[in-house]
């Protein structure tokens, strides 16, 4: 029988918190949270965007909460701290030697996030970043495909990760304003993260951003933005908005090659509907694949962490990848 992890839950005011608990309950084979530290009493801009079901867990209050005594006997930490506060937390956590999954950005400067990785490669300790595209089945198809050849020479990708989530607008667009880079910081992270795969063969030439307000939303919010990623002789265009009609099910991921066309739209479905892509290759009818029905985003790297954490596979983590993808996060964002 499978050893259960022991979980050290630290923040409530990062926006995939409520969601990543959840899950941790559903995986309750490899997972126990023995404790959840509620954050929302410190200082800062915060967002949250759920009420979280504390129901029958230990709770600490922040200014209460003791990092080194609650990490005790504790077998992984989740960071889902506020986006300004996820790189500190994380280093504590690094000191005591505690493997974690941390939440995204990583940060808005390059050099805390690369000492902390630093920190975590020597001591071969996993510091999973909370990517959730990495877990999506027609997405790591698409890697795969790509990395053997399936469509030739990549020249295009076009990603896109615009939202109507119905927030009040003046609560979210002062919570991105915060951020240099605005929405692209807190959203486009993932999308870097979904096409580095595909283009990663050419060196990274540069970005480009232009930042500004969606329709409806306050002067300075930053809660649109247009990044254009040069990779060799690959282009990548990238698009975040706050209030875009269609939300989730409106995102799409387009990668064209010579050999042709692969188009993901939307790139993730929780609606009872199957996971669909279009391949469309020189000199065949385009053909659609499906990839099930979706029942959870964060599923699949969690699973993935506890067998690491657990010893059942080596710790594979390709630190070199999440470097880059904060590298040329913090370039477009303006570093």
């Amino acid at each position: 029988m499978k050893r259960r992890l022991k979980v050290l839950f630290y923040g409530v005011t990062h926006e995939h918190g409520p969601g990543k608990l959840e899950t941790l309950k559903r995986l309750k084979d490899d997972y126990e949270v023995v404790a959840v530290v509620d954050d929302r009493n410190t200082t800062g801009e915060q967002f949250q965007v759920e009420t979280f079901d504390f129901s029958g867990m230990n709770v600490v209050e922040e200014p209460a909460a003791d990092i080194e005594s609650l990490a005790r006997n504790v077998d992984v930490a989740f960071v889902e701290v506020a986006n300004g506060r996820l790189m500190e937390i994380a280093e504590k956590f690094a000191g005591l030697g505690i493997p974690m999954h941390c939440d995204k950005p990583c940060g808005e400067s390059m050099e805390p996030y690369k000492a902390l990785v630093g920190k975590c490669r020597a001591a071969n300790l996993p510091f999973q970043i909370g990517y959730m595209y990495r877990g999506n089945p027609a997405i790591r198809w698409m890697w795969d495909f790509v990395a053997k050849g399936g469509l030739g020479e990549v020249s295009f990708v076009e990603a896109d990760m615009n939202h109507d989530y119905g927030y009040p607008e003046d609560a979210y667009a002062r919570y991105l304003s915060q951020f240099r880079g605005g929405i692209f910081y807190n959203l486009g992270c993932h999308l870097v993260d979904a096409v580095f795969p595909l283009v990663k063969e050419c060196d990274f030439d540069g970005a480009e951003m232009v930042l500004d307000d969606a329709p409806g939303y306050p002067k300075d919010s930053r809660t649109r933005a247009f990044a254009t990623l040069r990779f060799g002789g690959a282009r990548v265009v990238l698009r975040t908005s706050c209030g875009m009609g269609g939300g989730n099910l409106a995102r799409r991921l387009r990668v064209d090659g010579s050999k042709g066309t692969i188009d993901l739209c939307p790139i993730e479905r929780f609606d009872g509907k199957d996971l669909m892509l279009v391949l469309s290759l020189k000199g065949e009818e385009p053909r659609e694949m499906a990839f099930g029905v979706q029942t959870d985003r964060y599923a699949a790297q969690l699973l993935d962490l506890a067998e690491i954490v657990r010893g059942e596979k080596a710790n594979d983590q390709d630190y070199d990848r999440d470097l880059k993808v904060h590298e040329i996060l913090m370039e477009a964002c303006g570093e």
